[in-house]
């Protein structure tokens, strides 16, 4: 079942406004926040919310893919979100499972879209790992978009693991490039335009390093509500900013 995209005339509206030739974001990252609020004020069970936060996502990647955009990183499971009931994070880690499924990898190769998964895959089960890896190694040679899914990702733990890389090379004098070498990002430029949905105004741990000089935007809107409209918005606010770095 697909969840389709509302506002389709405001959102036609507001993509006119859009200029793909100046300061077009090449790279969004999107804190997807607020499935399980949707869902408890509908009546539903946060699970509920998960699922379609899934789907929205999944729309999401293909509106990005038809307005080429480059590079799309979705921060889907923290580190702190172990923290929750266990129940709730099977039902989470399932649908990583049914997104990665078969029919999703035919999709992604279609279009030619990469997909990766960033952060520390060492807490997952040894299914959960090999899932992940596999969908990464089918998707590799594909070269038209990226689609960074940041899981068990924490960005000071991406710090903490990007020294201790370092130490353990430790032969080329430290510079901002060559740390940028050792993040889970390090085949990416950082993002241009970073999305945070259900109206918190923080990044919350997200690609600390890699978000020094990009532009934030915040919606009220919880996830699943997320929509064509809103990303269009956040597009044409960007370009609408003036950026001196």
């Amino acid at each position: 079942m697909v969840f389709p995209f509302h506002n389709s005339l405001k959102a036609s509206r507001i993509k006119a406004k859009i200029d793909r030739d100046t300061a077009y974001p090449k790279h969004i990252a999107i804190m997807m926040d607020g499935n399980g609020r949707w869902a408890l004020r509908r009546g539903l069970p946060r699970t509920a919310g998960h699922y379609a936060g899934m789907k929205t996502m999944e729309n999401t990647i293909r509106i990005c893919k038809k307005n080429d955009v480059k590079i799309l990183t979705l921060y889907a499971f923290s580190t702190e979100n172990w923290k929750r009931p266990k129940a709730e994070v099977e039902y989470i880690i399932g649908l990583i499972h049914e997104f990665i499924a078969e029919d999703t990898l035919h999709e992604m190769n279609r279009n030619r879209i990469r997909i990766n998964f960033i952060g520390d895959l060492s807490r997952f089960s040894t299914e959960t790992q090999n899932l992940m890896r596999n969908a990464a190694a089918l998707t590799k040679s594909n070269s038209d978009m990226v689609v960074n899914f940041a899981v068990n990702y924490g960005g000071r733990e991406e710090i903490v693991q990007a020294i201790k890389g370092y130490l353990k090379e430790g032969s080329v004098e430290l510079s901002e490039e060559e740390f940028e070498r050792y993040l889970y990002t390090s085949e990416c430029p950082p993002p241009d335009l970073i999305i945070r949905t259900s109206g918190e105004k923080r990044l919350s741990g997200f690609l600390l390093w890699q978000s020094a000089h990009a532009e934030l935007w915040f919606t009220s809107e919880m996830w699943p509500s997320f929509n064509e409209y809103l990303l269009y918005k956040a597009i044409h606010e960007y370009q609408c900013r003036k950026r001196r770095v």
